[in-house]
């Protein structure tokens, strides 16, 4: 009986092995169309835009300064505007590489600015127009 029992038992693993899993049928989107709505009526074509034109530079801006003996030895004694100062200044922090590596905001002085900046060893950059403008005159 043992060996029945073994033939009927046998034809049904086989029969659960065999028999692979259905998968549920996949749906297929349907996309429906919006309804379309009345697109809106298109503006009158803008006028072209006119060209600016340089403008004038404030002439205050402009009015030559003559520097301090202190900021001489760093921009030259010759005198310039207030803006050209500055970016003369800048021009030497960049050049000897005076930012602080860490805090971009800071510069180092080194002995030609330890003067314009009041002795300070370190001063922000935002405090550098101040200390300028008392070598301005």
């Amino acid at each position: 009986m043992a060996t029945k029992k073994a033939k009927k038992a046998a034809p049904k693993k086989a029969a659960k092995k065999a028999a692979p899993k259905k998968a549920a049928p996949k749906k297929a989107a349907v996309k429906k169309a919006a309804p379309k709505k009345a697109a809106p009526k298109k503006a009158a074509p803008k006028k072209a835009a006119k060209k600016k034109t340089a403008r004038k530079p404030n002439a205050a801006f402009m009015k030559a300064l003559t520097p301090s003996a202190e900021l001489a030895a760093v921009i030259g004694s010759k005198g310039l505007p207030r803006t050209e100062a500055v970016k003369k200044i800048w021009a030497y922090i960049k050049a000897n590489k005076l930012q602080d590596a860490k805090n971009k905001r800071m510069i180092n002085a080194d002995a030609k600015l330890k003067p314009v900046f009041g002795g300070k060893a370190q001063v922000s950059m935002f405090d550098m127009a101040k200390h300028l403008a008392k070598h301005l005159s």
